[in-house]
């Protein structure tokens, strides 16, 4: 292929071939399920997931239209493992362990995954039990009940650790009221609160044929991947003969965000603070995306980036330093982390501030760029010998960006990232509202007389 290819809904077909050889095909049946494969020559295993487009922020306090959702998404992750009419929890379990498969779930933001991973002759069964889960989870009272402790102690678990926290509190901070701010996985409360009868509605609402993207990558023959997924899902009770179309992609307009919280210090008795600095940034589909891949390898992405070198190469006040990007349908972030010693915390998070100042005035060399985009396409070569990668790769182009990048043609993209690029968009971000959030052994009197100086920059282009 020599460019990116659009996956229009309502295309029933499309076939092409990627980096490497290997064969994309795509297929929207009648009922609006979409199934992607992509066939990987000389693979002798494969990965499956089953997708949907329905994260955290898609739940919904209780209003008029309904009871409250909040945290049905993560409660349904957990359930859809705990028994169907024809498989029990265990019998789910034992399926993959007998065969040395892994089987999981995520639940993100904007979108929920079932997959697996296992070897060419077991892709059948994989296929088979998470149609099944997905169609025709039980939703048992008792086992909900069950999963509601479990995730409590899974919520405990998270709590225990300051640099989870720290990123909850971050995304709080900068998006403030967005549903995009909320925990992924639910809070105490929400949980506590959740009943049987809202989850098994958003089960109902969501889980539907023209909701569901099925993504295979691997080891794998796209017209038997229909055939054998056409007869689970009808085994689920689906009838996949009854017309439908693919629910809409999600609205790419940028929100418009309140101002974020300036600071927010959590106090732990740990040895470390954990800082996060940061701003809103770019949403997933903004033609900069490529642009900021670049700043973010030159800025806080390795051993070489500028964060790393000028924190812990030079100074030695921190052992962990990085920046990153992440971007959703409409609001993005761009972040600076750290851990460091609590009597250091405030010379950090100025030096990080310092340090993204300079990139808006100065500018990068050439000879960063050049490194970044051997970065980028290194780390993005490598991480394609994992059948993960690709399938989840075909998952997102479907269900976000309406579109498939091979790797050929991102590498393009990156080589047509100019100094001058960079430079603009690193002096949008340092013009934005920055948010410190800090997680530890320490006070807010850490950072007195550190507001000016973390304020948004006016001085940089």
């Amino acid at each position: 292929m020599n460019g990116a290819v659009d996956l229009p809904l309502g295309q029933a077909e499309l076939s092409f071939e990627a980096t490497g050889g290997s064969r994309v095909r795509r297929s929207v049946l009648p009922s609006g399920v979409r199934v992607l494969s992509e066939q990987v020559p000389g693979s002798r295993s494969a990965t499956i997931g089953f997708w949907v487009a329905v994260g955290s922020r898609d739940e919904q306090h209780a209003d008029a239209s309904g009871p409250a959702s909040l945290g049905s998404t993560h409660f349904l992750e957990h359930l859809l493992f705990k028994g169907t009419p024809s498989r029990t929890a265990l019998d789910i379990a034992i399926s993959f362990d007998a065969v040395g498969g892994e089987h999981n779930a995520l639940t993100a933001k904007e979108y929920t995954c079932y997959y697996a991973k296992v070897q060419d002759r077991d892709l059948p069964m994989a296929i088979t039990v998470l149609a099944d889960m997905f169609t025709s989870s039980l939703l048992d009272p008792g086992e909900f009940e069950t999963e509601r402790g479990v995730i409590l102690e899974e919520l405990s678990m998270a709590g225990d650790d300051p640099a989870d926290v720290a990123n909850e509190r971050f995304f709080q901070a900068v998006l403030g009221a967005h549903p995009l701010g909320r925990p992924i996985g639910g809070n105490t409360g929400t949980i506590q609160a959740a009943t049987r009868g809202a989850v098994a509605e958003h089960y109902r609402a969501n889980y539907r044929p023209q909701d569901l993207v099925v993504s295979v990558a691997g080891a794998v023959d796209h017209d038997e991947l229909i055939a054998e997924l056409g007869r689970a899902l009808t085994a689920g009770g689906w009838n996949l003969d009854e017309p439908g179309e693919p629910v809409a992609r999600r609205a790419i307009l940028p929100a418009a965000l309140a101002p974020g919280q300036p600071l927010t210090v959590v106090e732990r008795p740990t040895e470390q603070v954990n800082l996060l600095l940061g701003a809103p940034a770019l949403v997933a589909t903004d033609e900069r995306r490529v642009t900021m891949s670049v700043l973010n390898a030159i800025f806080g992405s390795g051993m070489s980036s500028r964060l790393f070198q000028q924190i812990r190469e030079r100074r030695g006040l921190a052992y962990s330093v990085y920046s990153f990007a992440p971007a959703y349908s409409d609001a993005g972030l761009f972040g600076m982390y750290a851990g460091c010693a609590p009597a250091k915390a405030g010379t950090v998070a100025l030096l990080m501030r310092e340090e993204l100042d300079r990139l808006a005035r100065d500018g990068v060399t050439a000879d960063e760029l050049r490194r970044a985009a051997g970065q980028l396409a290194g780390a993005s070569a490598l991480a394609l010998e994992d059948s993960d990668t690709r399938m989840s790769r075909l998952g997102r182009s479907e269900l976000t960006l309406g579109e498939f990048v091979d790797l050929d043609e991102a590498l393009r993209r990156v080589a047509r990232v100019t100094v001058d690029d960079v430079q603009a968009l690193a002096s949008d971000l340092a013009a934005q509202p920055f948010s410190l959030v800090a997680v530890g052994a320490i006070d807010e009197s850490a950072f007195t007389g550190a507001a000016d100086q973390l304020a948004p920059s006016t001085d940089v282009a």
